[in-house]
């Protein structure tokens, strides 16, 4: 009983119940929706025209036009003028540039650089012998000096700063340890309990103001606002929200009526368009201008071609012979004057001749046979 089930259509989903309407959007809804398609039918047939006008001019005119203006001079500026120009540019740069600097560098600044090189070498390890044998002994010994001086320095320091330290312990530190202790701190004490019962009076004086002046507020300006945005803004809204809502819907039900409309008389105007101009243009070209054409073709363009290929040909054999007695002329002329040209000499030949050639039977060769 369940194999059937597995084949069946599952149901459709249900669309979700949209929500109720008031009698406001639905009084509004069929007049303002007649009004909108009154008024946007004309303005979308002016629309559709002027987009198939644009798409012709644009694909018979504006496109031929920019191509020939724009297009094709740069192709011809960059393939005749920029890329010859470029090769030569770049022809006059490798022989009056790299041609020159690569012979600098590799006849004049590389033997130049290994020359400093080695005299740089040469200089280092001079320097460096100094530093051994000369420098760094000299150095120790100023090394030991100053540090003796300065462990001399350094007790001579800190004995006087132990006595600066007594002394400023003594006559400093423990007079002002007892002032703070007792007659700075009970003064300070005597201040911040003064300053704390100044500031619990303001606070108290500064709660009683604000308490006030916001239950003023409050009565004075945010009740009478929220009334207003209660029982007058929002009202208003609303109903500004549903017209404005339907004059939307209305414009864009009747924009997509004015394009079937506009389809429909643009399919009209088309059918029209094709049989008084396109199917009489046809007839006329398939039943009277090809047979002309064919009759014209056959009748005088071939034999007219058939007679200038004969012509050709019966003038490129003239031609020919006319060089080829032309060539014979000059050759027998210059036989005359000069003579018959050299025959060249026979060369010898590695290989023997095939009496003379090495066999199996021999173990002789061509250059150590007697």
């Amino acid at each position: 009983m369940d194999a059937p089930r597995k084949f069946e259509k599952p149901p459709a989903a249900r669309p979700s119940p949209q929500p109720p309407e008031g009698c406001l959007a639905v009084a509004i809804r069929v007049p303002v929706r007649i009004v909108v398609l009154v008024l946007v039918v004309p303005v979308r047939l002016v629309w559709d025209a002027l987009v198939a006008g644009g798409r012709f001019l644009y694909r018979t005119v504006l496109r031929p036009v920019a191509r020939a203006v724009f297009v094709w001079p740069w192709v011809v500026l960059w393939r005749y003028v920029v890329v010859p120009l470029a090769k030569a540019l770049g022809w006059l740069a490798n022989l009056l540039v790299l041609v020159p600097l690569v012979r600098l560098y590799r006849y004049v600044l590389t033997p130049l650089g290994h020359a400093l090189t080695w005299v740089a070498r040469q200089i280092g390890s001079g320097l460096a012998w100094v530093y051994a044998r000369v420098l760094t002994p000299v150095g120790h010994a100023c090394a030991w000096v100053v540090n003796g001086l300065a462990a001399g320095v350094a007790w001579v320091v800190n004995g006087v700063a132990a006595g600066v330290a007594w002394l400023g312990r003594y006559l400093l530190v423990v007079p002002a340890g007892w002032l703070y202790t007792w007659i700075l701190t009970p003064v300070g004490h005597a201040f911040a309990w003064c300053g704390r019962g100044v500031l619990w009076l303001v606070r108290a004086v500064g709660t009683g103001v604000g308490v006030v002046l916001y239950w003023a507020a409050r009565i004075l300006l945010v009740l009478p606002a929220i009334g207003l945005w209660r029982w007058v803004l929002t009202p208003v809204g609303r109903v500004l929200a549903v017209v404005g809502r339907e004059v939307w819907d209305a414009l864009g039900h009747a924009w997509r009526i004015a394009g079937h409309i506009s389809r429909a008389v643009g399919r009209v105007l088309g059918t029209l368009f094709r049989w008084i101009f396109v199917e009489p243009v046809t007839w006329v070209y398939r039943t009277v201008l090809t047979p002309v054409g064919h009759l014209v073709r056959d009748l005088v363009l071939r034999p007219a071609a058939e007679a200038a290929r004969a012509v050709g040909r019966v003038t490129r054999q003239v031609l020919g012979a006319v060089r080829e007695s032309a060539r014979q002329a000059r050759a027998d002329f210059r036989r005359m004057v000069f003579g018959e040209p050299r025959q060249p000499e026979p060369v010898e030949r590695r290989e023997p001749m095939a009496d003379d050639t090495r066999t199996l039977g021999r173990s002789t060769t061509v250059l150590t046979k007697d």
